[in-house]
């Protein structure tokens, strides 16, 4: 059995990541801002209450990242999924929003470094860990022709970027880090005509974690297990 730790776990990929470890029987610590008041995690709970641990979690928040690793002390971590993400509300040329280009990078690329920092010893006492950073094939520059998108876009390269070096700063420490595409997913970010469910891209996502051999630590790998160009 494994600890796992879930970022954004209140809906979507999160939750379904959350949903299928715990039936895989693995230890989740699943984090959401509030998490008294997402009700199918509070489900999750009374199904699995000696495996799933609910804390409460705002990524962009130094004191509440500080009180999380007050509250998982010195467990060992296996796997740090950093699934929280913001897709923003000013992405296109022309409308784009200083303050909140700004907070869609702090959530997408600058809060997952911080959480590996923060929880960084609790993944080291694990021996041999993982730390899955959720991407996009948005962020991919070779994959782009259509525009737009700009501050989402480059969030994501920006975590792709950093993904690459953690992977090398932390392999002395037998710590792999994989930049994760889900595909695009029928979520509320998604929408309903994304191309797959949440079920078919955590599925997958699994099986590439599980997978990862060092050697590939710092690539950027889609759901169904294909290497995405930068």
């Amino acid at each position: 059995m494994k600890t796992i730790l879930i970022t954004g776990t209140n809906r979507g990929l999160g939750l379904e990541f959350t949903r299928q470890y715990l039936q895989e029987g693995q230890r989740v610590i699943a984090t959401a801002r509030q998490p008294e008041a997402a009700a199918e995690l509070q489900a999750l709970r009374e199904s699995y209450p000696d495996t799933l641990t609910l804390q409460a979690l705002d990524v962009t928040d130094p004191e509440s990242r500080e009180a999380l690793s007050e509250a998982v002390g010195d467990r060992v971590i296996h796997l740090l999924i950093n699934n929280a993400g913001y897709y923003g509300a000013s992405n296109e040329l022309g409308k784009l929003d200083q303050d909140e280009w700004g907070k869609v990078f702090l959530i997408n690329c600058i809060a997952p470094i911080k959480m590996v920092e923060l929880l960084r010893s609790n993944l080291v006492n694990a021996g041999s860990a993982t730390v899955a950073l959720l991407s996009s094939k948005m962020g991919s520059i070779a994959d782009n022709g259509s525009g737009g998108k700009y501050a989402y876009r480059s969030s994501k390269a920006a975590l792709n970027a950093a993904a690459k070096s953690l992977a090398i700063d932390l392999a002395t420490e037998q710590i792999k880090v994989v930049a994760l595409h889900p595909g695009w997913v029928q979520t509320d970010m998604g929408g309903p005509n994304a191309l797959i469910d949440a079920k078919t891209s955590i599925t997958g996502m699994r099986k590439v974690i599980a997978g990862l051999k060092a050697s590939q630590s710092g690539d950027f790998i889609g759901y169904d297990g294909t290497l995405i160009p930068w």
